[in-house]
């Protein structure tokens, strides 16, 4: 049961929440202005909506720079993607207290998010990210509550692949430290962040082979990943430049300074405008390798080993058929059944049909 009383010309509210006593001004001489004031405290207070009076206070900022931090804390290889949503929540949340930040202004950010071009894949990573920081902010007493935030439908499943001239074309248009890094992408199917995390403290040069660690990959299991032929020779450069330029470097794909690479949208869109590419993306390498391992007579289960897929239904996804699959699928039946008639007419067109025989043959 909470109560009022006065402080010179200005009403004070006294009230309780789990045990612990709040003092707050009602900002008011109006006794009515603070009675009204204490209803809506011990409303919420019933309803266990009531953050407590400081985190009344919290702004959008503070809850965001809690969940940079946790990501760090955490060693999470995808901080420079929470990085890429989180500016957009800033460009539209900043200023903000966390507890203003309704469904509805959620879902008015969506919308705008819309209206700027973004994906549904893309708008959900941003709100999950909202969601990871109100879960923090919660556990922290920043919160009293998480906002219903949705999840987007993403019933399109992406289909883009590389075929090898326009890797080439891409690779051409590419700044040359970039370079080497889409080479990898395009012959393994590594993903981004394992590539540009990959140090040579993982790289065997006497058995030819890559070793990826489980804090290096998505799923957390290990991979090996064997050297031959351009693969071989890139790396083997690289660790030539490396020795010549940057001997400290512990990365085996570096920037211009021989520092880590980090976000290259800037030249990966500039090169693909350039290449009459617009719209691929990095990770399109992914399902381009596995693509080319079924093509080439790999096993699925050593190819699903190679690509780091767990799933059969994942990678069944990045399985790719194109039209001139589809094209040579019906080449080979065509020619199967050829060699099982001996040569011999089917009878499906009448012998006697001349004209529609030249109507088909034409």
């Amino acid at each position: 049961m909470g109560s009022i009383y006065r402080r010179g010309s200005i009403f004070w509210l006294k009230y309780y929440r789990a045990g612990k006593c709040y003092r707050e001004s009602s900002h008011s001489s109006k006794e009515s202005d603070a009675k009204r004031l204490l209803k809506l405290r011990e409303g919420a207070i019933a309803e266990g909506k009531f953050p407590g009076l400081k985190a009344q206070r919290i702004r959008f900022e503070e809850i965001v720079s809690d969940i940079v931090t946790d990501y760090r804390v955490n060693n999470r290889r995808s901080l420079w993607r929470l990085q890429i949503s989180l500016k957009h929540l800033l460009n539209y949340f900043s200023g903000m207290r966390v507890i203003d930040v309704s469904a509805d202004k959620i879902q008015s950010y969506i919308l705008s998010r819309k209206e700027q071009g973004a994906s549904n894949g893309t708008i959900n990573r941003e709100l999950s990210a909202l969601k990871r920081a109100f879960t923090l902010a919660l556990r922290a007493g920043k919160a009293s509550s998480i906002p219903y935030i949705p999840k987007l439908s993403e019933e399109n499943v992406r289909k883009g692949f590389f075929e090898y001239d326009e890797f080439i074309a891409l690779r051409k248009a590419l700044p040359s430290y970039l370079k080497p890094v889409v080479t990898m992408a395009y012959f393994t199917g590594m993903r981004r962040s394992e590539i540009l995390s990959l140090e040579w403290d993982s790289v065997d040069l006497l058995e030819n082979k890559i070793i990826l660690k489980p804090e290096n990959t998505k799923n957390k299991d290990p991979r090996i990943i064997y050297l031959q032929g351009e693969l071989l020779q890139l790396i083997h450069y690289q660790y030539a430049l490396r020795n010549q330029k940057f001997p400290n470097c512990k990365w085996v794909f570096f920037g211009k300074n021989g520092d880590r690479i980090k976000d290259f949208r800037t030249a990966w869109k500039k090169a693909c405008e350039e290449a009459g590419l617009e719209g691929k993306l990095f990770h399109d390498f992914r399902r381009t390798t596995v693509r080319n391992m079924i093509r080439s007579g790999v096993p699925e289960r050593v190819a699903m080993m190679i690509s780091g897929h767990k799933t059969r239904s994942v990678f069944d996804r990045y399985n790719i058929v194109s039209e001139d699959d589809l094209r040579k699928a019906s080449q080979r039946i065509t020619e199967y059944h050829g060699e099982k008639n001996y040569g011999h007419n089917l009878d499906t067109i009448p012998k006697n049909d001349t004209v529609l025989s030249l109507q088909i043959n034409n």
